[in-house]
């Protein structure tokens, strides 16, 4: 289906309403997680790695993940939007798991990672945001017409 100028209108499940609205909050607040769990672990891996390895590696593993889940929200096509659930979704069970595990062993992570104690070092937020995410990519699935090179 083609609008008069020849070209695909957005739909209401593709990027387009993905990418508006509270939808760029969401990537927005996913942007600066990145950078914050980036800069965190390089610091921290750079400065006192020998200090508490666990802890320093999954904050890096962490930032891998927010960068990715920025990207994929960002993009466009089925390969990204699975791409986001695959991320949130890690990310969602990362905080959740390291979360607990802080909590009941806080011996295994001497110093805090992002996800350590549910993310309290960031105001809760890693907790919080894979729940919004999830929910943002299951209202906003991409059309069916809509691939990866859209």
């Amino acid at each position: 289906m083609t609008d008069v100028q020849g070209a695909r209108p957005q739909t209401d499940r593709g990027r387009g309403r993905r990418m508006s609205g509270i939808g760029r909050v969401l990537v927005a607040v996913y942007g600066v997680l990145a950078l914050a769990a980036v800069g965190r672990s390089f610091v921290q891996i750079v400065s006192k790695f020998d200090q508490a390895p666990l802890a320093y590696s999954l904050s890096a593993l962490a930032a891998v993940v927010y960068v990715l889940a920025t990207i994929a929200l960002v993009r466009a096509g089925r390969g990204w939007y699975r791409a986001a659930w695959a991320t949130i979704g890690f990310e969602f069970t990362g905080v959740v798991v390291v979360g607990t595990l802080s909590v009941v062993f806080p011996e295994l992570f001497p110093h805090d990672t992002v996800w350590s104690w549910f993310g309290r070092g960031y105001l809760f937020i890693p907790l919080v945001l894979p729940l919004l995410g999830m929910w943002w990519l299951a209202v906003h699935r991409p059309a069916r017409h809509e691939t990866d090179a859209a």
